[in-house]
C-alpha cells in the first residue's frame, strides 16, 4: 500500500462517498434520453447533489479551510490555511448524453504568504485527486511525492517524436472558446501527429497524460476547477505544463499545453507558430 498523506485520504473518501449517487443518476439519465422534456434539468440537480456531499465532506475534515467550486461559487473560511478546489463532475455534457467518461476533481492550494485575504491571493496546488466513478479509477498526486493511479506510479509516455504522439483536446462549441485560434492549431498539429482525441473532460485528459495514455494535450478557455489537480498531476508525473506561450501560468490563464519533455518543445513550437501566423 502506497503512503500518502492524510488529505488524500480525506479527497478519496469524499469521492467515493460521492460516487453511488453519481453512478445511480448516470444510469436514470440514459434512460431520461428517451422523454420529450430531456434530462438537463435532472443533470444540473444531480451535479449539485455531488457537490453538496463533496462539500459536506471537506468540510467536516477541514472546518476552517474555504472551498472553491465549479461555477465560481466560494466558501469562505480562513484566509491563511489552504482551499478546497472542487469539480463534482468534470465531462458535465457526456453525462447529460450518457457517455461514460466524467469525473470528480478536487484539489488542494496554498494560501500566499500572508494569506489569501490580506491581497496576497492563492498560490500552489500542493494535493490532487481525479477519481472516475464508473470504472473506480483514483488518479492522485501530491507536490514532491509523485503521481499514482491507485498504489501505481505514474510516468508520462516516453515517446519522443511528434509521428507517434497522441494528443487530446478540447474543441469550442456554442458560446465557449475561441474557434479561430483552434482551428490555426488544428491545421498545425494534426499533419504532424499520430491522432487528436477529444473524449470532454479535461481533468481525465490531463490524469490521462500523467498515466501515458496521452502523449499531449493542449485546450484553453478552460476554468481553475478543471485543471488544477490534472496541472500538478501532469508535473508529479514527469512532464511539462505551460500556457500556450511556454510560460508557467496555466493555473492563471486556464491555457493549458501538457506533455512530456521531449514533446513539450515541439508541440509548443508548432502551437505558438500557429497563433503567430
Amino acid at each position: 500500500m502506497v503512503a500518502h498523506s492524510g488529505l488524500i485520504t480525506v479527497m478519496q473518501r469524499a469521492a467515493r462517498k460521492a460516487a453511488p449517487r453519481i453512478r445511480r443518476d448516470f444510469g436514470e439519465v440514459e434512460q431520461l434520453q428517451v422523454s420529450r422534456k430531456g434530462p438537463a434539468d435532472f443533470v444540473s440537480n444531480a451535479d449539485k447533489q455531488a457537490q453538496r456531499t463533496l462539500v459536506e465532506e471537506l468540510q467536516h475534515a477541514r472546518p476552517d479551510w474555504s472551498l472553491y467550486l465549479e461555477e465560481g461559487e466560494s466558501i469562505e473560511g480562513d484566509p491563511t490555511k489552504p482551499r478546497w478546489i472542487v469539480d463534482p463532475i468534470d465531462g458535465t455534457s457526456n453525462f447529460l448524453h450518457g457517455i461514460p467518461h466524467f469525473a470528480i476533481s478536487i484539489a488542494v492550494q496554498e494560501p500566499k504568504p500572508g494569506g489569501a485575504g490580506s491581497g496576497g491571493g492563492w498560490g500552489e496546488i500542493t494535493q490532487g485527486l481525479i477519481y472516475q466513478p464508473l470504472t473506480d479509477e483514483s488518479f492522485w498526486a501530491e507536490k514532491g511525492r509523485g503521481a499514482w493511479l491507485q498504489d501505481r506510479r505514474l510516468r508520462v509516455s516516453s515517446r519522443r517524436y511528434l509521428d507517434e504522439a497522441l494528443v487530446a483536446t478540447g474543441i469550442p462549441y456554442r458560446g465557449h472558446g475561441h474557434l479561430d485560434r483552434f482551428q490555426k492549431i488544428l491545421a498545425a498539429l494534426a499533419p504532424e501527429v499520430a491522432g487528436i482525441r477529444r473524449f470532454g473532460s479535461a481533468a481525465l485528459d490531463l490524469a490521462w497524460v500523467a498515466a501515458g495514455r496521452y502523449d499531449g494535450f493542449w485546450e484553453e478557455d478552460l476554468q481553475l476547477w478543471d485543471i488544477a489537480a490534472g496541472v500538478l498531476m501532469v508535473r508529479e508525473a514527469g512532464g511539462f505544463v505551460t500556457d500556450f506561450r511556454g510560460a508557467d501560468r496555466a493555473l492563471e490563464s486556464c491555457q493549458v499545453l501538457a506533455a512530456n519533455d521531449q514533446l513539450h518543445s515541439k508541440l509548443h513550437k508548432l502551437v505558438a507558430g500557429a497563433l503567430r501566423a
